[in-house]
């Protein structure tokens, strides 16, 4: 089971990754899952990922408080906003997928905005 854990968690971190670049991939939920799941596998791979230098930080006020600092909240919300903007601006991307990730990304930010602030 450790070995199912540690590649999903290797495709939730490489996702997340792609999310930091392109619109309409969240990046933070992936990177959580992968934290997660490298948690269960492979504590070296675990720290690893919170010594990360720009999401590491991120990744632990989460799992230890289940707080999300407020500069990442605007900076999720900036995305977001970026996004939808690109996806509604693009006129080859039909209305029923631009609903969907409308949607999502709605969810992703409320969900975003709505948890506790780090002091």
């Amino acid at each position: 089971m450790k070995l199912l854990w540690f590649g999903i968690a290797w495709i939730s971190f490489v996702l997340g990754i792609i999310g930091a670049f392109l619109p309409i991939i969240p990046t933070t939920p992936f990177l959580i899952l992968s934290a997660y799941l490298f948690s269960k596998s492979s504590p070296r791979f675990h720290a690893w990922l919170l010594a990360l230098p720009i999401a590491g930080r991120g990744i632990k006020d989460w799992q230890d408080n289940r707080v999300i600092r407020p500069r990442a909240k605007v900076l999720c919300a900036t995305m977001i906003t970026f996004s939808l903007v690109v996806i509604y601006s693009t006129p080859t991307i039909h209305f029923a997928v631009k609903l969907g990730v409308t949607l999502i990304l709605i969810s992703v930010c409320l969900f975003v905005v709505t948890r506790k602030n780090w002091p």
